[in-house]
This record gives C-alpha cells, structure tokens and sequence, in this order.
C-alpha cells in the first residue's frame, strides 16, 4: 500500500491530489490536439475532462495490484497546475510498476517533468518497495523519451507497429530502472 503524505514538495513544484478547482487548468492541456498527439485519446471537450477530473481525484493511495497513484503537478511560485504524473502498481508478486506524466506544452523544456517524475519513481522504489519501474510511450515522443533518460532509466524495447492508435499503427518504446540502478543513481 502507499499512502503519501501530502503535499510532496521538490525546490520548485507541489504535487498534491487533484481537487475540483483543478478543471480549468486540466481542461487548459486536456484540449489540446498537440497533448493527446501521442496518446490513446483525442482532445477533450470540458465534459469529458470534467469526468476525468474526477477519477484522478480519486487516486491519491494505492492500495492494491493495478490502482494508479495520480497526482497533479503545481507550480510553487505561481500555483499554475502544469501537469500531472502517474504512478501504476502493474504487478505484487513481481514488484513491478509504471510511471507516467502529462504536461501543459506551456511548461515544456524547463525540467518541471523531469523533477516531477522523479518523485513518483521515489514513490515507487522507496514507497512500494518495487523492484521494477518502466515508462512507455509512442516511439516519436522523442520529448517524453529525453525525460526517462534524464531519470536514469535505460531503454530496454522498441517495438515496431504493435499498436493501432488513432487508425495508424504506432511503435511503442520501453524505458525502466531496477531498484538497484535506483539505489545507485541516489
């Protein structure tokens, strides 16, 4: 089980459950056609990501194999919700997990990601005591490959056409980190 306690502050950001004041800023990157690019969904209309809203504000512990820790990102100094990142426990009797992250493009190029997924891989490692964290993503998200590698985690897989998104077939690359790699990066 994992039960942060909130708020999880690093030098510039707050990560914190989300909350209902949070839809303007989720809807503000939600409805964006260059965000959903690489991922399962299409730009969201207020609705959907009002609905969604309340699914990540429900996804603050993890409990059992396969619940989402889902926490949106802040900005300190201006209190701007920028992002989100994602913590998946995939598997108990292989400690295994994923992280994940979405970013308002806004905030794009200034490490906000980077500093913010690294407090879910500490999560992970140190909070549910995995032995295995991967990342995965569409194989021309070269951005969202630079922050896994600034993580530390080594590309393990790049699978060619393996998945039909938006009516195309897509590739899928695979980044992890090992808790001992981990250990050694701290």
């Amino acid at each position: 089980m994992l039960r942060p306690a909130y708020p999880i502050e690093t030098e510039r950001l707050t990560l914190r459950p989300f909350h209902e004041g949070d839809l303007e800023g989720l809807f503000a990157y939600q409805s964006l056609p260059e965000v959903a690019r690489f991922l399962y969904w299409e730009p969201r209309t207020l609705e959907e990501s009002r609905s969604f809203l309340k699914q990540k504000m429900g996804a603050s512990t993890v409990d059992r194999e396969g619940d989402w820790l889902v926490l949106a990102v802040v900005r300190r100094a201006t209190g701007d919700l920028i992002g989100e990142v994602n913590l998946q426990w995939r598997s108990r009797e292989h400690r295994q997990g994923e992280i994940g992250y979405i970013f308002n493009p806004a905030y794009h190029g200034k490490g906000y990601a980077t500093e913010a997924a690294e407090v879910v891989l500490r999560l992970g490692f140190d909070g549910l005591d995995l032995h295995r964290v991967c990342g995965r993503l569409d194989g021309r998200n070269a951005a969202s490959a630079r922050v896994l590698e600034r993580l530390g985690m080594r590309r393990e897989a790049h699978l060619l056409q393996n998945e039909m998104v938006k009516g195309e077939w897509t590739d899928e690359v695979v980044y992890a980190m090992l808790r001992h790699e981990w250990d050694a990066r701290t």
